[in-house]
């Protein structure tokens, strides 16, 4: 069902959005990498999607905070079948430390560009009468929530609700849904566990029901599936192990 089609992954050369991108080629979708600045990343898996599984694959830079190279991005990626919103910042300070400029940097990536690309990608969609769009959202938007990263936090709330509105929208013909990942070992997280020798993993995993962290494979079995199934549809389904 997914062959041939076209995805846009936003963040797609590392963490989630590598995994993602590898799941997506793996049921021979042609891929786009987006990313900002992993380019190295980028170019890697973009070698290994085509080797690997003889399907398209380009890859494209884009400072998602800028509306002149998401417009850029429209003119060079013309037309996707699916469109996974995954590039995200996140910017941990204290509370009374963060600035409009902190917020404004965070909503611009995190949601205004989704907003933008949703926009643009799903009226394709809907005069092409298939579409996907996944945000990939976070439990911090439902109920993990931590002043320092506030702006994070609020950012993917709205993601939620841009998703219940996309899929309004754009009904019946572009099935829109949001994943709210918890706790996911990446290489940030992972190297993040390392800094603090293992003790990120060894207090959160005390909140989580499976008693681990989730791995990316995890997170792309789950976006696939939702590019499968047509009849899924303005939901938002969270994928974190179960927490307290």
């Amino acid at each position: 069902m997914l062959k041939d089609r076209y995805a846009l992954i936003t963040g797609g050369a590392t963490g989630i959005g590598r995994a993602i991108s590898l799941k997506l080629a793996s049921e021979k979708c042609n891929i786009i990498i987006h990313y900002n600045s992993s380019e190295n990343e980028a170019n890697e898996l973009k070698e290994k999607i085509v080797s690997e599984y003889n399907v398209k694959c380009m890859t494209i830079k884009c400072n998602l905070e800028n509306e002149s190279e998401i417009n850029n991005l429209f003119k060079t990626v013309k037309f996707v079948d699916i469109l996974i919103n995954n590039a995200a910042i996140e910017l941990t300070d204290d509370f009374l430390n963060k600035t409009k400029e902190s917020f404004d940097k965070t909503l611009s990536v995190n949601l205004v560009a989704p907003f933008l690309l949703s926009k643009h990608y799903g009226k394709i969609m809907f005069d092409n009468k298939w579409g996907r769009i996944i945000n990939i959202s976070s439990n911090n938007a439902l109920d993990k929530y931590d002043p320092a990263t506030l702006e994070y936090d609020a950012s993917k709330a709205g993601l939620i609700s841009l998703t219940h509105n996309l899929s309004k929208y754009f009904s019946p013909y572009v099935s829109v849904n949001a994943v709210c990942p918890g706790w996911i070992m990446s290489d940030k997280v992972s190297n993040l566990n390392k800094s603090l020798d293992g003790m990120l993993e060894t207090e959160e995993i005390k909140n989580i029901y499976k008693q681990r962290f989730g791995e990316p494979s995890e997170v792309a079995n789950l976006v696939t599936f939702l590019c499968l199934n047509d009849y899924i549809n303005n939901e938002t389904i969270r994928i974190d192990g179960g927490t307290l």
